[in-house]
């Protein structure tokens, strides 16, 4: 038995309840499905809601500022911009004059979308159960956190 226990002590940092990440994980995993159905009657998953936000609040833009605005690189947002392209919200524009930058501009109807968008936070209110200066805090800390990481 004294093993056991001692087995246990070392392996503490590699016990699931030990770690941040998981918690992390599984919070951010739990926010997305709560966004799911409200997003599907936009017709939009909840990365590609994430980029028109961006898009609706400062406008166009190349993909690589796009991709410091929602953390993500070229690889994973290209196809995603292909698919928002195709539902006729985006419009993507290479210039002649520097083909390695990609432009990123709203149409009429992804600018119209923002209309219906904006019954989405109403939609998940409540979706994390906690008094709203925990809500508070936990955004703050969690910004800050990614400020550090990325720093």
């Amino acid at each position: 038995m004294k093993e056991k226990m001692q087995a246990t002590g070392k392996y503490d940092c590699i016990r699931l309840g030990n770690q941040l990440c998981f918690p992390l994980y599984a919070c951010a995993k739990a926010v997305v499905r709560h966004y799911r159905r409200p997003l599907e009657e936009l017709g939009l998953t909840y990365t590609q809601y994430l980029v028109m936000m961006v898009l609706w609040e400062y406008g166009g833009m190349t993909e690589s500022e796009l991709g410091s605005f929602v953390h993500l690189d070229s690889g994973t947002l290209t196809p995603l911009l292909k698919r928002l392209e195709k539902q006729g919200l985006i419009n993507r524009i290479r210039p002649n004059t520097n083909e390695r930058k990609l432009f990123l501009f709203l149409t009429e109807e992804g600018e119209a979308l923002k209309e219906r968008a904006i019954t989405i936070p109403d939609a998940v209110q409540g979706s994390i159960d906690l008094p709203e200066e925990d809500l508070i805090q936990l955004k703050s800390l969690l910004d800050r956190a990614l400020i550090k990481m990325e720093g």
